[in-house]
């Protein structure tokens, strides 16, 4: 009877250990089955792990952090399949929105979990191990003696696993017949989605219609030429999963929205993940940065032709958010500007049609640098004005704005200070005084032409500046032979009040004396008042002849009383003429001018000379 236990104690035995070895397989793949992870990150500390897990939650939905082997903290992606790990890694790394250096592991390498907080603390047995039941044993089986294994086999070693095996398979390549047909199975939205893909990273200018023709291939070949893969023009399973899941995810992360602005009239796709409506100021419609994003969209809209398209590209370069140095181009019925500096780049692109003109500026900080060539193209492909209406200018027209040193809103670029200058020649040579130009980054003439300076006399004070680009001004200095008598009148001209006014200022006064205060020669001393701003600006007889420029104040000695200013003769101007190689035009009028024809020539000839940082 017992000899009977015996034996079905063994068969008994015998079938468990069968129904383990049949099941092993099905345990072992749904333990695999989603057993991979991208590993995006790892950090020495827990502390600086918790809070780059935390970041990356903020973007993703399936953050987990563990403690692995080396010691270290791992911020990883998961679980998933293997090859659905394969494709994401892939993708992600080409969207840019993980490391360079991010790489697949599996749950085999995973140890204590610290993310998600609270979660378990290590990697989960599989739920199928964990349902299963224990298989009772027959009483009469615990009475039998163990059965005792044969030595030998105690003493063979374990089977060690390959470690090549644990590691996830290498996604296999198609051929092109193979991605011919995976791609002819893809349901209509789906080959929409490979073009709207396309279309995200610049590769596609077509019709969203899901007909994959020359256009498509031509724009798949080029998508593959750009990322190192062979350009056939028919992308692999894996090549479009790497390019559909980047725009996939380049959505998510953005938050493209189709908005209709019904006051500017202009619809147009916004990464409303990164910025929200701000306000209207005429001609922005301003959606600002959002969670510190660093970029900022104002979409342009306002009534006009060509005419009010070149106030508006003149307008924009004076903002401190264009800054000077980029390309710039002004086409019949459209502009571009691109500036870049330090702090900010930014683009504005505007066209004039049906009645009004819009367009856009957009501005990031370098914080943005690395997704913002993913976020250009779908504002500029997405761009669309919808229908003539505009937005209203208001009670500010944009020449008066300007004039101000504001637009819309935004902050015009100042210079530290403007003063008055004298066209000596044709090609725009400006005489002025050397505090001008003293302690100046950089020195414009009229607003916006760069010069330099030329030639100096430090006897007189004066300087001559060049402009880097020739300028066309209204009118020169024709100068006088000689001077009136004392008490003759006399006009000055200048910017009084810098750049702030849009014309400079007539202003008339006495020769009272043909000599400076100390007698010297060269300077001559004025009966009228005069503003910082004046200083440089030509002195007229009546003929509108030169007969001075004049000098800030004293220079050298005590301050002038209220009423009386100097400056420097038509003679003490010729050695630094002389200097430059220009020879002075003289003047050639004989009769005295009509108030008008005086004012025209004076302010002709009367140069904005700017100082900037």
């Amino acid at each position: 009877m017992n000899l009977l236990r015996q034996l079905a104690g063994m068969l008994a035995l015998a079938l468990t250990l069968t129904l383990a070895l049949a099941l092993s397989p099905w345990v072992g793949a749904a333990v695999a089955q989603e057993s991979s992870y991208v590993q995006v990150e790892a950090q020495p500390s827990l502390d600086k792990a918790m809070d780059r897990a935390r970041a990356y939650a903020g973007t993703f939905g399936d953050v987990q952090g563990f403690r692995v082997r080396s010691g270290w903290y791992a911020i990883v992606l998961g679980p998933m399949t293997a090859e659905a790990a394969a494709n994401r890694l892939m993708a992600l790394r080409a969207a840019g929105t993980i490391p360079g250096d991010a790489f697949l592991t599996t749950a085999a390498e995973m140890g204590e979990r610290f993310w998600p907080v609270g979660a378990a603390p290590e990697v989960e047995p599989a739920p199928a191990l964990q349902a299963a039941p224990a298989i009772e044993s027959d009483p009469a089986l615990q009475a039998a003696p163990a059965i005792e294994s044969d030595p030998a086999l105690q003493a063979a070693p374990a089977i060690e696993s390959d470690p090549a095996a644990a590691e996830p398979a290498a996604p296999v390549e198609e051929t092109r017949d193979q991605a011919l047909a995976a791609e002819a199975a893809l349901s209509p939205d789906e080959r929409a989605d490979l073009q709207s893909a396309l279309q995200w990273y610049g590769f596609y200018a077509g019709t969203i219609d899901g007909a994959i023709g020359k256009g498509s291939r031509k724009s798949m070949a080029a998508w593959q030429a750009a990322r190192g893969y062979e350009p056939t023009g028919v992308l692999t399973t894996i090549q479009r999963a790497e390019l559909v899941g980047g725009w996939k995810s380049d959505r998510a992360e953005f938050g493209f929205e189709t908005v209709t602005d019904v006051e500017s009239g202009i619809e147009v796709s916004l990464p409303l993940g990164l910025v929200e409506f701000d306000s209207y100021a005429p001609p922005f419609a301003t959606y600002k940065a959002k969670a510190g994003s660093g970029l900022t969209i104002r979409l342009i809209s306002e009534p006009g032709d060509v005419a009010a398209l070149a106030g508006l590209y003149d307008a924009l370069q004076g903002l401190d958010v264009m800054p000077p140095d980029g390309e710039r181009a002004l086409e019949e019925a459209s502009f571009t500007i691109r500036g870049k500096n330090a702090e900010i780049e930014s683009l504005a692109h505007a066209r004039a049609e049906k009645g009004a003109v819009k367009g856009y500026l957009i501005s990031w900080t370098p914080a943005l640098d690395s997704r913002i060539d993913r976020i250009l193209p779908v504002i500029q492909a997405s761009f669309h004005p919808n229908g003539a209406k505009a937005l209203d200018p208001g009670l500010v027209p944009l020449d008066e704005a300007v004039r101000r040193g504001l637009i819309a809103g935004l902050e015009a670029k100042r210079p530290l200070r403007s003063q008055s200058g004298l066209f000596v020649s044709a090609d725009g040579a400006v005489v002025t005084t050397q505090n001008a130009v003293a302690q100046c980054g950089r020195v414009t003439i009229e607003r916006e032409t760069e010069a330099e300076v030329a030639a100096a006399d430090p006897m007189s004070g004066l300087v001559l500046l060049k402009p880097r680009a020739p300028i066309a001004p209204p009118a020169f200095a024709g100068f006088a032979a000689g001077l009136p008598q004392k008490g003759a009148q006399v006009t000055a001209i200048g910017w009084s009040y810098g750049d702030r006014l849009p014309a400079p200022v007539l202003n008339p006064g006495l020769l009272e004396d043909t000599a400076g205060l100390d007698g010297r020669p060269g300077v001559v001393r004025l009966a009228l008042t005069t503003l910082p701003g004046d200083a440089g600006g030509p002195v007229l007889d009546n003929t509108g002849a030169v007969i001075g420029l004049l000098l800030p104040g004293n220079p050298g000695g005590p301050a002038l009383p209220q009423g009386v200013a100097l400056a420097a003769t038509s003679g003490a101007l010729s050695s630094l003429l002389a200097q430059a190689e220009i020879d002075p035009a003289p003047g050639t009028a004989v009769a005295p001018a009509s108030p008008d024809a005086l004012a025209t020539m004076g302010q002709g000839m009367t140069a904005l000379v700017s100082c900037w940082e």
